[in-house]
């Protein structure tokens, strides 16, 4: 056995160690979640991995290798050994588009098969804090936290970059750009230029109420931005990937969505705005259990909307506090 082939074999034991350590199972179906793997070709050598997380995008052509995001480790691992075209190949580059678990567990399985794991410059930080404020909790919950949050089961990116990162990655060409703080303060959205293929990372979930991460760095102002400045600089034809998407609509679709999220974003501040100005308190305005003019974002209680209108109320309060 070559050095090569042996750590290959050494990666995919350490994942199912790691998949055992943390009894990690699969997702119960649901909006947003998916409950079997599936790898999808969209256009030009790129495709999807779906299973467990947020959506992974892959690069594979003949000449080169990458891949967008890790789930976790079980479904990272999945992802790793299907791979189309992976052989005994080694993965050009590994991007992940934030740092939240859902996109960066499956690290540990991906790091030893790449060449670089890429990420914004803000995302190790804010992924070691997040895995500090994880076990902070685990310690007030005595013991019963998810092992996969805490610090010593993170795997960080060894490449990352401010603004823009760009590869030419065999015939493809990759770009990672930054559009500042939205759903975290590490948001990439990454590009494969020649096929045309945009993966947006949780800057949009497909007709679901989502996830607002404030102490992460999120802001729902800087990403109707996001969102804005990306639907004004990516092209209309293209595919776009989302991290998470309604079962009904799916996790691709076209450059409308991302507008569709910037409606609903800004249907939000609108809403809580006027909230705060008639004189009601945060409990009063996270009651609401449905965003009118938003019926496919809609799930019935509980859902995320509350959390959103809080993440929003806070948002729109803290010049003043």
């Amino acid at each position: 056995m070559n050095r090569r082939d042996f750590i290959r074999s050494s990666l995919f034991l350490s994942a199912a160690a790691t998949v055992r350590r943390i009894g990690a199972q699969p997702a119960a179906p649901g909006p947003g979640s998916f409950s079997a793997t599936e790898f999808k070709a969209l256009r030009r050598d790129v495709g999807i991995f779906t299973g467990r997380g947020g959506t992974i995008g892959w690069l594979a052509a003949k000449d080169g290798l990458a891949v967008v995001d890790t789930q976790f480790p079980d479904t990272a691992a999945i992802c790793l050994k299907g791979l189309p075209g992976i052989g005994q190949r080694t993965i050009d580059a590994t991007i992940n588009t934030h740092h939240h678990l859902d996109h960066t567990a499956g690290n540990v399985v991906f790091k030893a098969a790449s060449r670089q794991l890429v990420a914004q410059a803000n995302v190790p930080k804010l992924q070691f804090e997040a895995a500090r404020r994880a076990e902070q909790s685990n310690t007030q919950l005595g013991g019963r936290a998810n092992p996969m949050a805490m610090i010593d089961s993170q795997v960080f990116a060894d490449t990352t970059f401010t603004d823009v990162w760009r590869r030419e990655i065999g015939s493809e060409i990759v770009t990672a750009e930054f559009h500042g703080p939205a759903h975290t303060g590490g948001d990439a959205v990454v590009i494969f230029e020649k096929a045309n293929v945009i993966h947006v990372g949780d800057l949009v979930f497909n007709r679901i109420y989502p996830f607002v991460d404030r102490p992460g760095g999120a802001s729902l102002r800087g990403w109707v931005k996001a969102l804005e400045d990306c639907a004004a600089a990516y092209p209309a034809d293209a595919i776009y990937v989302y991290g998470h998407g309604n079962v009904r609509f799916g996790v691709t679709g076209k450059r409308d969505d991302l507008l569709t999220m910037r409606d609903f974003f800004s249907a939000v501040l609108d809403h809580v705005q006027k909230e705060i100005a008639a004189g009601h308190d945060k409990p009063t305005v996270v009651a609401l259990e449905d965003l009118p003019g938003f019926p496919d974002y809609h799930a019935p209680m509980p859902n995320r909307l509350g959390s959103v209108l809080g993440a929003a109320f806070d948002e729109l309060t803290e010049a003043k506090a």
